[in-house]
């Protein structure tokens, strides 16, 4: 997992993403740009029992290991694929 800083820190944000997608890139940039503290994995750049952990970390939340995939606080929330609207309701009003 590869944190990225933000100011935001109410919710523990965690983003499952492959590198190359798109929609899994605007969500981590909404993040950014919202100032949300995150981590995330590209799990098309893993191996081994680093890609194991998170494949089965995934499963749990969402069974189709689509992505991208945004689990809030440890599960409270989960947005399947990019769903700005979703991420701003669940992320958008802390301080």
């Amino acid at each position: 997992m590869q944190k990225v800083p933000g100011k935001k820190k109410d919710h523990k944000v965690v983003a499952f993403t492959i590198s190359t997608c798109g929609w899994c890139n605007k969500m981590k940039k909404l993040l950014q740009d919202m100032e949300v503290e995150y981590e995330y994995a590209n799990i098309d750049l893993l191996s081994g029992e680093e890609l194991e952990q998170v494949r089965e970390e995934l499963r749990k939340y969402n069974p189709r290991m689509s992505a991208p995939t945004l689990v809030v606080d440890d599960g409270k929330e989960v947005i399947i694929g990019f769903k700005e609207d979703e991420v701003r309701r669940c992320l958008g009003n802390e301080e």
